[in-house]
């Protein structure tokens, strides 16, 4: 009999070979393209150095109006209407609890992070939250003193409108993208009323409509104030463009599964809540989180009904007569909070995306 060996070490998995890198100068200017990009790159750099001069070397940091007479950046005004732009006419003496509201949205939106706590406790935790924001914000009760919504500005408004309308938009958009897509007519007709109906219109004709022609519409005994009537604009604008994306990720999934669920006899809501709506949603994360960068951003609209936005209040501290046209500074300031908050929801889109892919293929 005849033994036979086996080289191990040729059978063992093998690293990849290096990628060969290329040279720099023929990295930046190999071809016509990468030359004229390069070229392009130089001349913006360029451009930029007397922006770079004007908010950095050139820019004030500390003093009063007085020393922002001159050239450069008055950063120093940021430091004096700070509180101005981020808290809009909240009460001073009350702002304290404007800041826990940012600190409990910051807090919440971290603790839903890992997709590990995505479950039902985490909607009660959240509903939870959301009802002590507006108890601190709107006061009345536990010894807080009553701040009506007309007072109310700046960033915990910012967030608080992305937030609940957000959230508020994601089952109703769930059920017009089922309604969309199932065969009952009447639902069927609606949801596409509906969809195209307000994607049809700008938000900013939906956000008049809310503030200006619903209190006609409602009878007097119905008051509902106009930061409620933004949110609902808000709220059904964001609904019918998370649908269709929504929508996307049904439409991409294999008949089979609901097929395979229904011989089952699995009922069809648990069929879609277990089966169809995770994969529906795992398939469209880079849309969703393009829709919510979105209306993160559509939220600097409602100052055009008079709410008192961050952007609105950035836009009152820029007219004090005392300071030499600081507008621009101001206006930069609120485009870095903006930056940041979409910026970090670009990140943890991507994270979530490569931990679906490596679920995928592991």
């Amino acid at each position: 009999m005849t033994d036979i060996t086996f080289n191990t070490a040729a059978d063992a998995p093998q690293k990849p070979p290096r990628a060969k890198r290329k040279p720099l100068l023929k990295l930046l200017f190999g071809d016509l393209l990468s030359a004229f990009l390069t070229v392009l790159a130089i001349l913006i750099i360029l451009g930029l150095i007397p922006a770079f001069n004007w908010a950095v070397l050139d820019a004030h940091w500390v003093g009063g109006p007085a020393a922002c007479q001159g050239g450069g950046a008055c950063w120093t005004f940021i430091g004096a209407k700070a509180r101005l732009i981020l808290f809009g006419l909240y009460p001073p003496q009350e702002q304290w609890r404007a800041t826990i509201v940012i600190v409990l949205i910051v807090a919440m939106v971290l603790v839903s992070l890992s997709p590990r706590l995505w479950n039902a406790r985490l909607l009660l935790v959240w509903a939870a939250a959301i009802a002590a924001m507006l108890v601190l914000m709107g006061g009345g009760v536990l010894g807080l003193d009553y701040v009506p919504t007309s007072k109310w500005g700046g960033l915990p408004v910012t967030l608080l409108l992305a937030v609940l309308s957000l959230g508020l938009a994601f089952p109703l958009a769930v059920l017009l993208a089922l309604g969309r897509r199932g065969k009952l007519p009447v639902a069927r007709a609606i949801s596409i009323f509906v969809i195209e109906l307000v994607r049809g219109l700008p938000l900013v004709g939906l956000l008049f409509v809310a503030a200006i022609l619903l209190p006609l519409l409602l009878p007097p005994e119905w008051t509902v104030d106009k930061l409620g009537r933004t949110l609902a604009a808000l709220t059904i604008f964001a609904a019918a463009y998370l649908a269709e994306v929504i929508r996307g990720g049904l439409q991409g999934l294999d008949d089979g599964q609901i097929e395979a669920a229904e011989a089952l006899g699995i009922p069809y809501w648990k069929m879609i809540w277990h089966i169809v709506l995770p994969q529906a949603i795992q398939n469209v994360i880079p849309p969703l989180t393009n829709t919510a960068i979105v209306m993160i951003k559509n939220t600097s609209l409602v100052l055009i009904v008079g709410v008192f936005d961050m952007l609105s209040a950035a836009r009152s501290a820029s007219t004090d007569p005392a300071w030499p046209a600081p507008s621009t500074e101001a206006y930069l300031f609120v485009a870095a909070i903006y930056f940041i908050i979409c910026f970090s929801i670009s990140i943890y889109s991507r994270h979530l995306e490569r931990g679906v892919a490596a679920r995928t293929h592991g």
